[in-house]
């Protein structure tokens, strides 16, 4: 199965609400999504996404014949990082396991290093995550360590894997 990334467009609220309204998607990313997240949820995350300021939000839609069913971006950092760029990326659960992410991770990652002077990208997924930890290794990212007790999710101390990908 293939997948195009493509910036968001506003009638791709609906689908993406249901992508992202999981507990099981919404419980490997970080806090500060709504739960149960509504379409106008998504709306608004559109409308964000397509006012972002285009040298620091590189955001897309993950599309299966042309139906969002993820979302995939990477933001600059700032100050003395502001040559790196942290990633992140969701797949609705009715597609997982077809390498959808795997691609849109690779996709998202020559479209930084051929458009941008981004010289590093990062990740930082759960640990027990090993779903996204193996797209991070087979999109050619490499683990640079164990983030031990960097988060609290769900009021569980979890360790992080930061992964990188240098130009």
């Amino acid at each position: 199965m293939e997948c195009v990334l493509r910036p968001w467009r506003a009638e791709d609220a609906e689908a993406l609400a249901a992508a992202i309204n999981n507990k099981q998607v919404l419980d490997n990313l970080r806090d500060g999504l709504p739960y149960p997240y509504t379409k106008a949820d998504a709306e608004s995350f559109i409308a964000a996404m397509r006012a972002a300021d285009p040298n620091k939000t590189y955001a897309f839609a993950i599309t299966v014949d042309g139906r969002a069913v993820g979302s995939i971006g990477a933001f600059r950092q700032e100050n003395i990082h502001f040559r790196t760029a942290e990633m992140g990326y969701y797949i609705a659960q009715p597609f997982w396991g077809r390498g959808l992410a795997t691609s849109a991770v690779k996709q998202l990652r020559s479209y930084i290093f051929q458009n941008t002077d981004i010289l590093r990208i990062f990740a930082e997924p759960f640990a027990e995550n090993t779903a996204s930890c193996r797209v991070l290794e087979k999109a050619g990212f490499q683990l640079e360590g164990v983030l031990r007790s960097n988060a609290v999710k769900n009021g569980v101390v979890r360790d992080m894997k930061l992964y990188a990908r240098i130009r």
